[in-house]
């Protein structure tokens, strides 16, 4: 079990939350500042808990600005601080020109799951499957995975101000896939992953759910478990959803 943090290896839920409070801590009051940030501790900790609240969506600077007592372009910055230390991922919108008005700000996500239950004050799996942002930190563990295993040129989010929208639009050379995250039992073709596959010009869509088997949906759609990702081997070429 060598590699593994202590907080995976801990004897009970108490003490893996414990490590992960303590990691996060130290982050802020330790690595940051040898980092050369600049940025009070109680601040950016604050901060960070309010991100975990807005896990899967889209940026806005407004509410977390209002909420410090600070400027948008310092909470901007306490954003990409975290976003190039490797605790959130800004996954950036789809900008080719489609004559549709189209999201222009990115989507944040939690790199790590386990610090951002720790952030949201979720302790046991019971809270997490009973908590109202339970999809959105099952998406963001599976977006990692699929980014991790796909290895793309790109990847973005896609969503227009007509309601459209796809989690990840991502490209590999000449190829164009979208997969959309679905925790659900039986995850079905909607209007939104059809307009995609005509606006975005895919060449495959996947729906990863939770669930036991591969199957399609459509010509050109398929549902995919997430274990069946998680068993591939990332080094390899043909790593896919």
């Amino acid at each position: 079990m060598l590699g593994f943090p202590r907080s995976y290896l801990a004897a009970t839920d108490d003490d893996s939350m414990a490590w992960r409070r303590n990691a996060i801590a130290s982050h802020v009051e330790v690595d940051l500042p040898q980092f050369g940030v600049d940025i009070a501790a109680p601040a950016m900790l604050r901060f960070w808990r309010m991100l975990a609240h807005v896990h899967g969506q889209i940026w806005s600077a407004a509410d977390p600005a209002r909420s410090l007592g600070v400027s948008e372009p310092t909470v901007r910055r306490y954003l990409d601080t975290l976003t190039r230390t490797l605790m959130v991922r800004q996954l950036q919108p789809w900008h080719e020109n489609l004559g549709k008005r189209q999201v222009k700000t990115p989507k944040i996500y939690f790199r790590d799951s386990g610090l951002l239950h720790a952030l949201m004050g979720v302790s046991t799996l019971p809270e997490l499957l009973a908590h109202p942002r339970c999809g959105a930190s099952w998406e963001g563990f599976a977006l990692e995975q699929v980014l991790r295993l796909a290895h793309p040129d790109e990847a973005y989010f896609w969503a227009t101000h007509q309601g459209a929208e796809l989690d990840l639009p991502m490209i590999k050379g000449s190829q164009r896939v979208g997969v959309e995250f679905k925790r659900a039992d039986a995850p079905a073709v909607t209007r939104s992953m059809r307009i995609a596959m005509q606006d975005l010009k895919l060449d495959a869509l996947y729906v990863v759910y939770p669930g036991a088997h591969r199957f399609p949906l459509e010509a050109g759609v398929e549902a995919v478990p997430l274990w069946a990702i998680l068993q591939q081997d990332p080094a390899s070429d043909q790593a896919r959803p």
